[in-house]
């Protein structure tokens, strides 16, 4: 962003990247994934870099109020520095702190999940599926990220999305407004799970299970670590997880 601005352009949109999606090994390919795409679809696009910091969202939730001011006050600022007006992320998370909760501390932005801003572009043409579908004939089941789906009821852009690679959306069990938490929510991601008889993320590979899907398409990275981890545990090798910018990624044209 900075030597966007230094050069005298300003972007169409921000990319806001995460935490997760900037230092977590597995969440980087998702990052690519959507840069990818965003790329490919003339999407003009730049990133803070060093000067993205965590929103808070951790923070919040696990009830530091005032490292989550700081923080907060701390991008908003760089925000604000940069004159942005819309934000992308692949992370519910960043998605429901910048969309809600940095309006009242002066962050006032368009704030979209990379599931609606891919449903844009394809729906504007900027972005079209290759011939020979990858995932054809696949069994497909989505897990609904609990900041993307109940926090801010957005159910149908990932699911519209999937419906473009040309396989067979199974719906669990527990979905969307019923759909059970991966675990990693409200910051649990970083602490001991509560005394209990199992974990959260097991629970719900269950539900995955019953499906007999070939993919688990996510929208979150920690959605994707806590159900890759379960997939691990069942021992099933058959089962894949990838965020559905990597679906895309993989099944559009991107020349």
């Amino acid at each position: 962003m900075a030597e966007m601005t230094a050069e005298g352009k300003a972007p169409e949109v921000l990319f806001w990247v995460g935490c997760a999606g900037s230092f977590d090994d597995r969440a980087k390919r998702i990052t690519k994934a959507i840069a990818k795409i965003l790329h490919a679809s003339g999407t003009s696009f730049a990133v803070l870099g060093q000067e993205e910091s965590c929103t808070g969202d951790p923070a919040r939730r696990a009830g530091n109020e005032f490292l989550f001011q700081m923080q907060a006050a701390m991008n908003i600022q760089v925000l604000n520095g940069y004159g942005i007006q819309r934000i992308i992320t692949g992370c519910p998370h960043c998605f429901n702190t910048l969309r809600n909760e940095y309006p009242e501390l002066g962050g006032q932005y368009e704030v979209m999940h990379h599931t609606q801003f891919i449903r844009e572009l394809i729906e504007q043409g900027k972005l079209r599926m290759a011939d020979g579908q990858p995932f054809k004939g696949k069994r497909i089941t989505f897990h609904d990220p609990c900041y993307l789906g109940r926090a801010n009821g957005e159910y149908l852009a990932p699911r519209e999305v999937i419906a473009k690679l040309d396989a067979e959306l199974i719906e669990m069990r527990r979905c969307k407004q019923n759909a059970m938490c991966c675990g990693a929510g409200g910051a649990q991601m970083f602490k001991d799970a509560e005394k209990g008889n199992r974990e959260v993320n097991v629970a719900r590979t269950d539900d995955v299970l019953e499906t007999g899907a070939n993919v688990v398409a996510t929208g979150c990275p920690f959605c994707n670590t806590m159900m890759t981890d379960g997939v691990k545990l069942a021992e099933r090798e058959d089962i894949v997880v990838k965020d559905i910018a990597e679906l895309i990624a993989e099944a559009a044209d991107l020349v």
